[in-house]
């Protein structure tokens, strides 16, 4: 779909702008998730994890064929935080001075995965592991069992959004530096609550 969309773009002579601020830096397995479709953004929008450990920080990536505006031109009242700058900077240099970290989220993540699909592969069609790296998701056949389980897993001391169209997707978002058998503990909880959710559900539809 993003090659598409890509393709569509540069037909039209239109800006392909790529909003990574929640699957950017290594969420994904790569330090950009647009990385997976092959494709090359114009403008690429970059925030929270950027900023190394919880501070605010956010910027945008301009291809110089087109920034055109001079300096001051754009300016802003809350820009310039000299902690996040820092914290930013001393992250890129820790995180991504080499490839090791991206692949160790990408390990991570296929672990994690695998924990999931083995624990819930007797459920097949009610509910589906999706993602890349460490954006994981359960994706429920229905969407008040995504629901109802994030309640329950919230009360056990796990806080798990929701998302999809109809709010069906369980996500999982770890920190990316989590130690991978504590992801690994969680995901085994995870699966353990959507096992005994789905075997409720089937008891009360053969009743």
């Amino acid at each position: 779909m993003a090659a598409r969309v890509a393709a569509l773009a540069r037909k039209l002579g239109a800006l392909l702008i790529v909003d990574e601020i929640q699957t950017g830096c290594g969420r994904t397995g790569r330090f950009f998730s647009f990385e997976h479709a092959c494709i090359e953004p114009d403008i690429i929008c970059l925030s929270k994890s950027l900023g190394g450990g919880g501070l605010p920080f956010s910027l945008n990536l301009i291809k110089p064929e087109i920034d055109i505006w001079n300096p001051g031109e754009h300016n802003g009242t809350f820009r310039g935080n000299n902690l996040a700058m820092v914290m930013a900077t001393a992250a890129l240099r820790k995180y991504w001075a080499t490839p090791h970290f991206a692949h160790e989220v990408e390990e991570k993540g296929l672990a994690v995965a695998a924990c999931l699909k083995n624990a819930l592969q007797a459920f097949d069609g009610q509910v589906r592991v999706v993602g890349k790296g460490l954006m994981i998701g359960l994706r429920f056949q229905h969407a008040e069992h995504a629901r109802e389980a994030s309640r329950r897993l919230f009360e056990s001391g796990l806080l798990i959004e929701v998302c999809g169209p109809r709010n069906e997707v369980l996500k999982l978002m770890p920190v990316l530096t989590m130690d991978r058998q504590a992801m690994l503990a969680a995901a085994s909880r995870i699966a353990a609550c959507a096992q005994a959710l789905l075997s409720r559900s089937l008891e009360s539809e053969t009743a």
